[in-house]
């Protein structure tokens, strides 16, 4: 909850605002050289990134915002040459602070906010076993897969199954219910398959699919309005997706989820699907880092944030 002071009301905790590094208590030099190193890297013929948005802040202050580069400079990648293939400058994008990019992983941060919530509610049980919620996923059920391992990648799941090949979306829902752990209960294997479990849990128990309770419950009580599950037709190019060094065949991506398995279930995933800013991010960040609380928002209480 937002803090209370003696006169009654809530006290609220700092908004995002930009200002300068020495504001910051930041060192302008680093962060010049920082921005500096950032634009080399999308820089020359063959560069690291087509494109690339920084953002760096500390406590309250948004010191640094800068894109460099091209949200979209390629058409396509060229396999024989190893190398992009160039658009006409008129044809590309150039990148800006504003530019959404696919999130991938980090839709997993999300998702365990989202079951956190509810852990804090009261209504999920992070020692209960999965098998409560969703007794259904008889594999998950019979290994005794608790809440808590989905969450700290501890199930034993292997990372990932091919769900992207299989015919339809029952396909794809038969092999998540029969799919058991393949390693050691308690040992670390980061797993998608983790998040895909804890997001059938939160739908089940809630009633809601994941869109709504990230949307509901952290994007629009932070005033994040440009973090969604796509599409996203402004946001930054991915890749030139085709076999073999792909899963897939989709050729090239924008505005729509990278990871094959988020796209073959429909572009919302436990693990994958967001797309957001890096301002959007940095507002993110910092409700967790003030526990939970911006401005007169608040996502979780301090202790749950810790549990986080």
């Amino acid at each position: 909850m937002p803090s209370s002071f003696p006169g009654g009301g809530e006290l609220s905790t700092p908004r995002l605002r930009s200002d300068t590094p020495e504001r910051a208590g930041l060192d302008p030099e680093q962060l010049r050289r920082v921005v500096e190193e950032v634009h080399g890297l999308t820089a020359g013929e063959r560069p690291w990134a087509a494109g690339a948005v920084v953002a760096v802040g500390r406590g309250p202050v948004l010191a640094v915002e800068e894109a460099a580069g091209w949200a979209v400079r390629y058409s396509g990648y060229d396999a024989r040459a190893d190398a992009g293939v160039e658009l006409p400058e008129r044809s590309r994008v150039p990148m800006s602070i504003g530019t959404p990019f696919d999130l991938a992983s980090l839709t997993k941060v999300f998702t365990a906010v989202a079951a956190v919530q509810q852990i804090e509610r009261g209504t999920l049980g992070i020692d209960a076993e999965v098998g409560a919620y969703l007794p259904d996923f008889r594999a998950a059920a019979a290994h005794g897969v608790t809440v808590r391992q989905l969450l700290t990648h501890t199930s034993g799941l292997r990372p990932e199954l091919p769900l992207y090949d299989c015919a339809d979306d029952e396909e794809r829902l038969r092999r998540l219910r029969a799919e058991p752990p393949v390693g050691v209960p308690g040992t670390y294997c980061y797993s998608d398959l983790n998040m895909l479990l804890l997001q059938q849990v939160l739908e089940r128990i809630t009633g809601r699919t994941l869109d709504v309770l990230v949307h509901d419950g952290i994007t629009r009580p932070l005033g994040m309005t440009a973090t969604h599950f796509g599409p996203c037709p402004g946001a930054a190019a991915t890749e030139d997706q085709r076999r073999p060094w792909a899963k897939a065949d989709r050729g090239m991506l924008r505005g729509v989820v990278h990871d094959e398995n988020a796209w073959a279930l429909g572009g919302v995933a436990g693990h994958a699907g967001l797309f957001s800013t890096a301002r959007d991010l940095a507002v993110f960040c910092r409700a967790l880092l003030a526990g939970g609380s911006y401005g007169p928002a608040r996502i979780l209480g301090p202790d749950f944030v810790e549990l986080l």
